[in-house]
C-alpha cells in the first residue's frame, strides 16, 4: 500500500503543533462525520473535549424497498456548509485547527468524471439492495468471495452497486469509454471533490465494504473484479487509515486531513485504546457489533477498522440492519411515534408482546436473507407492537454476542448511538446475555473516535463521558420470547 510522504506528513503536525503550543493556544481536531441523515463537523481538543459543532441535514430517496440513495452534489454541498458553520462558530479560534479527519458511511458508493468532478450517479447508499439479481448470480462463489473479502456475498456492498451503474447509467458508461470515470466508495469522492490536490485513493475500511479488497493483500482483487465485471483501473488507489490524504481548504487556511475511515470503523475509538475484552456496539439506523478477534466464524464479519505503516487492527463484526430503521418502517403503519414510544420505555415491562420478525432491511448477520418479509406472529396493540420491535432488536443483537464469545471472556458491551438511549433495549441486551451493558453518555461515538485517531492517539485521551450501567437480571419471559424467536429464524 502506498503512504505517500507521511513522515513529511507527521513533521508538518509536529510543527503546526509547536508553533499553537508556543502561542498559548491548545490545538483543535475537526471531525466530518458524513452519515445518512446529515452531515457534521466537530471540534475537539487534543483530551476529548467537544469544543463545537455544526449540522446541514440531507435527504434520502427511496424510490422502493430496493432503492436507497442520497443526491452526491446535495451530500459534498452539505459538508462544505457545515464547514462554512464550524469557521463561523470557531471564530479566531480556527487558527488552532491542527488537522482534519473523514468518516463516511462503508458501503455506499458514487461515479464521477474525474476531470470535471461531476457526480455521474447518485450516491447509492449502504442500504441499496437494487441489484440483488447480479448477487443471485454469483452464489455459487459465496464461499471465495468470503474467504478473500471477509464479507458474505450481498447486496448490500458496493460491488453490485458499481456493476449496476456501469449497465443501467448512460453517463457512467460513456465516461467509461471515454477513460474518464472514477468510481468508488463515498468517501474517496468526498476526497477527490473538498481536497486540493484532489487524490483518489480510499482507506481500508470502506475499500473492503466494496466486496472487491483482498482483506490479505489489503489491495484489490483481480479475481473479484473477474466476478463483479468491475475493472479495477476504474477504483481508486489503496492507502492506510493514517495517512496524508491532502489539503481541506478551511476559513482561508490549507489543514491537512490525515485520516479516513469509516462511520462504525471510527465508533469504537471515542473512549481510547481498543480493548479485546469489550463488545463495542453502536446503535443507530443500524446496529453494529465489533469486538478484537483472531478466530473466524462464516457467519460473522471480518473487518479491517484501522491500518497505519505499522498495524492493522481486524475485528469480528455484526450486522444488525434493522435497528432504527425498524422503528422508522413502524412509524409509517401505525398512529403514534414509535421512537418516543421506545425511549419513554423502562428498564423492565410487564407486558407480553407478540414476536416480530425484522427483515426491514434485510437481515444481516448471523443469518444473510436480504429478502425476509417483517412482519408481527400475532395481532397486538400500538405499544406493545413497539416493545416487539424494540425486542427484536436485542434478540439479534444477541444472536450475534453468542457468537462472539469464542475468542475468549467479554468484560463488558459498550453501547452507543441514538438508539442506546432506550432504556428498555439496553435492559434486554445485558439480561439476554449475562453481562453488563455500560450506556455511554457520548451521542456522537463516531466523531469522537475519528477526533482521536486525528490526533495520534494521545494517551492522555479523556474526553468527559459518563457511563450509565445495566447489570444482567433474570427475566424468564424475555428469555422464552427469546428462544421463541430463534425457533422462528430457524425455520
Amino acid at each position: 500500500m502506498k503512504d505517500g510522504d507521511l513522515g513529511w506528513l507527521v513533521r508538518e503536525l509536529r510543527s503546526l503543533a509547536g508553533d499553537l503550543d508556543e502561542r498559548g493556544q491548545a490545538p483543535i481536531v475537526l471531525s466530518i462525520d458524513q452519515g445518512g441523515h446529515a452531515s457534521r463537523v466537530i471540534a475537539f481538543d487534543l483530551l476529548g473535549n467537544h469544543i463545537a459543532e455544526s449540522f446541514t441535514p440531507i435527504s434520502t430517496y427511496r424510490s422502493s424497498a430496493e432503492r436507497v440513495e442520497h443526491d452526491a452534489n446535495e451530500v459534498l454541498d452539505s459538508i462544505r456548509t457545515a464547514l462554512e458553520d464550524m469557521a463561523h462558530s470557531l471564530g479566531e479560534d480556527v487558527q488552532r485547527v491542527l488537522a482534519v479527519g473523514l468518516a463516511t458511511q462503508r458501503s455506499s458508493i458514487v461515479c464521477w468524471d474525474k476531470r470535471s468532478g461531476k457526480p455521474l450517479s447518485p450516491v447509492l447508499s449502504w442500504q441499496d439492495r437494487r441489484n440483488s439479481t447480479l448477487i443471485s448470480k454469483l452464489r455459487v462463489h459465496a464461499g471465495q468471495i468470503r474467504q478473500t473479502t471477509g464479507l458474505v456475498l450481498s447486496p448490500h456492498y458496493g460491488a453490485s452497486k458499481i456493476r449496476w451503474c456501469l449497465d443501467e447509467i448512460d453517463g457512467v458508461h460513456q465516461a467509461g469509454e471515454a477513460k474518464r470515470l472514477c468510481c468508488g466508495p463515498l468517501a474517496s469522492y468526498l476526497l477527490y471533490s473538498l481536497l486540493n490536490e484532489r487524490p483518489f485513493v480510499v482507506d481500508p475500511a470502506n475499500a473492503s465494504r466494496t466486496q472487491l479488497w483482498d482483506a490479505r493483500k489489503r489491495n484489490w482483487s483481480e479475481n473479484l473484479g473477474s466476478l463483479f465485471g468491475v475493472p479495477l483501473e476504474l477504483l481508486p488507489a489503496c492507502v492506510n487509515t493514517r495517512h496524508g490524504y491532502g489539503h481541506l481548504p478551511f476559513a482561508g487556511r490549507q489543514v491537512p486531513l490525515v485520516v479516513c475511515t469509516g462511520d462504525q470503523s471510527a465508533a469504537p475509538f471515542a473512549f481510547g485504546s481498543f480493548d479485546r475484552a469489550t463488545i463495542y456496539l453502536n446503535m443507530g439506523t443500524g446496529a453494529f457489533l465489533q469486538r478484537a478477534s483472531e478466530a473466524e466464524d462464516m457467519r460473522l464479519l471480518r473487518s479491517a477498522i484501522y491500518s497505519d505503516e505499522h498495524q492493522l487492527i481486524a475485528v469480528q463484526e455484526g450486522t444488525v440492519n434493522g435497528a432504527s430503521s425498524a422503528l422508522d418502517w413502524l412509524n409509517e403503519r401505525v398512529g403514534i411515534d414509535t421512537h418516543r414510544a421506545a425511549l419513554a420505555m423502562g428498564r423492565t415491562q410487564a407486558a407480553m408482546p407478540p414476536l416480530f420478525i425484522n427483515g426491514v432491511g434485510g437481515v444481516g448477520s448471523p443469518f444473510w436473507r436480504a429478502d425476509l418479509e417483517s412482519r408481527f406472529l400475532e395481532a397486538a396493540s400500538e405499544a406493545l407492537q413497539v416493545q416487539s420491535v424494540v425486542e427484536s432488536i436485542a434478540f439479534m443483537i444477541t444472536r450475534n454476542i453468542e457468537l462472539m464469545r469464542s475468542d475468549g471472556a467479554i468484560c463488558r458491551i459498550l453501547a452507543s448511538g441514538g438508539l442506546a438511549a432506550s432504556d428498555y433495549l439496553c435492559a434486554c441486551i445485558a439480561s439476554l446475555n449475562g453481562i453488563e451493558l455500560q450506556r455511554s453518555s457520548v451521542r456522537e461515538a463516531t466523531a469522537l473516535g475519528l477526533a482521536f485517531l486525528v490526533a495520534n492517539q494521545p494517551q492522555e485521551w479523556r474526553p468527559p463521558v459518563q457511563f450509565e450501567r445495566f447489570a444482567p437480571e433474570s427475566n424468564e419471559h424475555l428469555r422464552a420470547r427469546y428462544l421463541h424467536w430463534c425457533e422462528e429464524m430457524g425455520r
